[in-house]
């Protein structure tokens, strides 16, 4: 088997994330929940599981499974995998209980790692898999079910960093592979600056509050360990905690999703509250031009906007503070130009590139997969101007992004018409002032089905993930179809905008 400290064997990431977790062992690290763990202790946990998944993940991709929550001991569990050269596999234990567990056991993991509940509750015994119960920093993981050792021909370091979970996609959860170079690149910038580790950790304190389960909290994480920077990790965007540590640690910087920048500006916080702040970072979901220019006018802090997306391996475009300090009033509206050595350009039909200001479908070749990557295609209508501003103009599939989460509508179309009294369903989005956007849903009934909008609801909520649950259902006698028999989508979104049933 690999030596786990034997650098020579890891990919420049984890290496940078072992000189750093060993650079100041007694400063502090995280916050979590208001107590601060250190360096040293993370390391500890770090270098526990990176053992871990040297003994027992085999197979080429050394892959292991986490059920991920925004903890420190998962922190740690990540950063582990990582320096083992392993693949984090991230499963998302609030996908709904029945879809979570037939995600793990598609996945034939032979490494799967959890807080002791999730795996409990989660995770069937198999005799194949190791199945690890973690709690915190100071505990070392229980092997809960013992499966079979890693063969030692098989400890080759995977290329894959993360086998990323996305939502929104019709039948098995569709993963992504981000590779240890694209993740690097987005964290620890061009190749050529992977060598050198920081001499010394960073001043200031960070802010994370993107889920885990996201590849936005993800990057987040690992830019901070690859910095140096310690940082406060809050379960979940709470309004009340995020205020409190920005008042605390005063960051110049923060991000924010949609969602949660539309909870800040509809606050009571004034701009004394968020002084120390310069600028905000927007992504995950498009951000109304009204919505950053409140922000703006009641906090005194520009927005910038980017666009990015899991496929891409992190953000390929977006605006810096120069660009807004001198473009903002001419170039409204857009995600920015592009970011990180990325190209971009729009599309016809055919593939035909077009012209400046053209629109059509927008295509990418991101600056973290190198020069040599191949044009990909995304489900974005743009365009681009004369001075490589980028605007997004629609969506070239039906998908709703509800507060950074991605609804695909036919997944909850079916699953509503797995219900025995549904003949039919029609789901759209309806627009959302602080979400963005939500699912809707038009159901008729069987000729002797009968149901309503609770008991839907209840209904979907064994199945769906919470995202994905319709905010508003209408139970009619026919949905309004198309001469060719489908559904009317437009004539479904106008009987929810005059005034449909809400839930």
């Amino acid at each position: 088997m690999t030596d786990p400290t034997d650098v020579s064997t890891r990919h420049p990431l984890g290496r940078r994330i072992t000189d750093v977790l060993t650079l100041q062992p007694d400063t502090r690290a995280i916050e979590h929940d208001g107590v601060w763990s250190t360096w040293g202790e993370l390391a500890v946990l770090s270098g526990r599981i990176s053992e871990l998944v040297d003994t027992y993940s085999g197979g080429e991709q050394r892959r292991v499974g986490v059920l991920l929550r925004n903890t420190p001991a998962h922190v740690a569990t990540m950063l582990g995998i990582l320096m083992a050269g392993g693949s984090v596999a991230v499963i998302n234990p609030s996908r709904g209980d029945d879809r979570t567990r037939a995600d793990i056991a598609g996945l034939k993991l032979r490494l799967i790692i959890g807080t002791d509940d999730d795996v409990t509750k989660l995770v069937a015994p198999a005799p194949e898999s190791t199945v690890l119960a973690i709690s915190d920093l100071t505990t070392h993981p229980v092997v809960r079910e013992a499966g079979q050792i890693g063969s030692s021909h098989n400890q080759t370091a995977s290329d894959v960093a993360v086998h990323m979970l996305t939502s929104g996609t019709t039948g098995p959860p569709k993963r992504v592979d981000i590779t240890y170079n694209m993740l690097a690149r987005s964290v620890m910038g061009p190749d050529r600056t992977w060598a050198s580790s920081p001499n010394e950790l960073r001043n200031g304190v960070a802010i994370v509050n993107a889920p885990l389960v996201h590849i936005g909290g993800i990057f987040r994480v690992l830019q901070c360990v690859s910095e140096g920077r310690s940082f406060v990790l809050l379960p979940r965007f709470d309004l009340d905690r995020w205020a409190d540590a920005v008042r605390a640690y005063r960051p110049r910087a923060v991000s924010l999703v949609p969602t949660a920048l539309r909870m800040v500006l509809h606050s009571d916080l004034t701009g004394d509250d968020l002084q120390s702040i310069r600028a905000v970072t927007s992504g995950t979901a498009p951000l109304s031009v009204e919505d950053a220019e409140a922000f703006t006018a009641k906090f005194g802090i520009p927005v910038l906007t980017s666009y990015a997306a899991t496929e891409f391996g992190g953000g390929v475009a977006g605006w810096s503070l120069a660009d807004h300090q001198q473009f903002w009033a001419s170039k409204r509206g857009s995600v920015g130009r592009a970011t990180g050595g990325a190209q971009l350009r729009v599309v016809d039909a055919h593939g035909n590139p077009l012209g400046p200001d053209e629109s059509g479908v927008l295509e990418v070749k991101p600056g973290q997969m190198g020069t040599s990557a191949p044009w990909l295609r995304t489900t974005d209508i743009g365009r681009i101007d004369p001075d490589g501003f980028v605007w997004i103009l629609g969506r070239a599939d039906q998908a709703i992004i509800r507060g950074g989460f991605k609804v695909m509508p036919d997944d909850v179309r079916l699953a509503l018409e797995r219900h025995p009294a549904i003949a039919g369903a029609a789901v759209v989005g309806k627009a959302d002032q602080r979400l963005g956007q939500t699912p809707v849903a038009m159901v008729e009934l069987r000729p002797d089905g009968s149901t309503d909008p609770d008991e839907l609801t209840t209904y979907l909520q064994k199945i769906l993930a919470r995202y994905e649950i319709p905010t508003e259902i209408a139970v009619v006698g026919e949905i309004p179809r198309t001469p060719s028999g489908k559904a009317d989508l437009g004539a479904v979104r106008r009987h929810f905008d005059t005034g449909g049933a809400r839930v």
